[in-house]
C-alpha cells in the first residue's frame, strides 16, 4: 500500500528538535560554559597545566614533596670519623671464661635469688609469703621477702587439676598447705594456680585465716579423746602419756606436729584424702575443751571434776 503524495508532505512537515547538549545547565556558570571559559575544549576537558612541589606545614615544621626524585637511584652514606682515642671492644668469645658462682652474681642482680635456697648476694631467699613487699628491677614481680611472724608452712599435697571450657581443658595446680607456730596455732588452706609456687602461696595465705588454737595440757597433749569426720574422711585422736610421741600419719602428723603437740595418738579413718583429713582432723580439735572451761561452764572447782 502506497502513501499518498499529500500524507507524505505533512509527515516532512512535522520536525524534532533536538534540545541543545547543555540546555539543562545554567547559562550563569563560568566554568560550564564553553564558550566563555576558554579553559574547556569542545569535549570539556580541562586544559594540562604544570604541577609544582606541594608544601605542608604543620606545627611551625615544613615539608616539601618532590615528584622529581628518582626512587630507584642508589646513595651512598658517609660514615663519621673515628676520634682518635677510639679503642674497639674486644670480641665477646675472646674474653676470660666466666666462673658458676660470677654468672650466679649475675643472674641474681637482674632476676633476684634462685629457687635454688642459695644466694650470692646476701639477699633473702624467697618464700611464698602473704605479708610481702616487692623489690624493685626486673623480674621482681615474683620476688617476695619473707615477714617472720613465727609460723611454718609445710606443704601436705600438689595435684594437678583440670577445668574443661570451651576451647580445651584448663590446667592447674591445688596445694594444700598447713601453717602453724608449735605453741597451739595451726591452720589449714587450700589454693589454686596456673603456677605451683602461686598455688602454695594462695594457699599458705588461706591457712593463716583458717588459725584455731589447739587446747593442750602441761605434758603437751590432748585433754581428752576426740572423733571428727569430714566428708569422707574420719580421724580418732587420743592423749598419751609424756614420752610417746605423735604416732599417726599422713596429714594427720603434720597438723599435730605445727600445732605443738608432742605425745598423741592418731589414726585415719575412711578416705585417705590428704585435704579431708587435715580439716577432720581440726574439727576434731576444735570439739576439745580445756578442764578450766568445763568447770568454770559447770560452776565447780577443777579440783571437784574427777570425783
Amino acid at each position: 500500500m502506497a502513501a499518498s503524495p499529500s500524507s507524505l508532505s505533512t509527515f516532512s512537515s512535522l520536525s524534532i528538535h533536538h534540545p541543545p547538549r547543555l540546555s539543562h545547565l545554567p547559562s550563569s556558570h563560568p566554568s560550564l560554559s564553553p564558550l566563555k571559559n576558554p579553559k574547556y575544549s569542545l569535549f570539556l576537558l580541562p586544559k594540562v597545566t604544570k604541577i609544582s612541589p606541594v608544601k605542608a606545614t604543620s606545627g611551625g615544621a615544613e615539608t616539601i614533596y618532590f615528584d622529581n626524585v628518582d626512587p630507584e637511584e642508589v646513595s651512598t652514606f658517609d660514615p663519621p670519623e673515628r676520634p682518635e682515642d677510639f679503642v674497639p671492644p674486644p670480641p665477646f668469645d675472646e674474653g676470660p671464661i666466666e666462673t658458676e658462682d660470677e654468672i650466679a652474681r649475675g643472674y641474681e642482680e637482674i632476676y633476684g635469688p634462685a629457687y635454688s635456697g642459695e644466694t650470692f648476694l646476701g639477699n633473702d631467699i624467697y618464700v611464698m609469703d602473704p605479708k610481702v613487699k616487692k623489690t624493685s628491677g626486673f623480674g621482681s614481680q615474683g620476688q617476695r621477702e619473707k615477714v617472720k611472724d613465727g609460723f611454718e608452712e609445710r606443704v601436705v599435697q600438689v595435684s594437678r587439676v583440670t577445668k574443661v571450657v570451651k576451647g580445651g581443658k584448663q590446667l592447674h595446680f591445688r596445694a594444700v598447705v598447713v601453717v602453724g607456730d608449735k605453741k597451739g596455732q595451726v591452720g589449714v588452706g587450700v589454693g589454686k594456680a596456673k603456677e605451683v609456687a602461686v598455688a602454695v602461696q594462695k594457699s599458705a595465705v588461706n591457712a593463716r585465716r583458717n588459725v584455731i588454737t589447739v587446747p593442750m595440757t602441761k605434758y603437751l597433749t590432748f585433754p581428752h579423746r576426740s572423733d571428727a569426720d569430714y566428708g569422707a574422711a574420719k580421724v580418732m585422736l587420743r592423749p598419751a602419756s609424756p614420752g610417746t610421741g605423735v604416732i599417726a600419719g599422713g596429714a594427720v602428723r603434720i597438723v599435730l606436729e605445727l600445732a605443738g603437740v608432742e605425745n598423741a595418738l592418731g589414726k585415719q579413718l575412711g578416705s585417705n584424702n590428704p585435704l579431708n583429713n587435715a580439716r577432720a582432723t581440726v574439727v576434731a580439735v576444735l570439739k576439745m575443751r580445756q578442764f578450766s572451761e568445763v568447770a568454770q561452764e559447770r560452776g565447780i572447782p577443777m579440783e571437784e571434776l574427777w570425783k
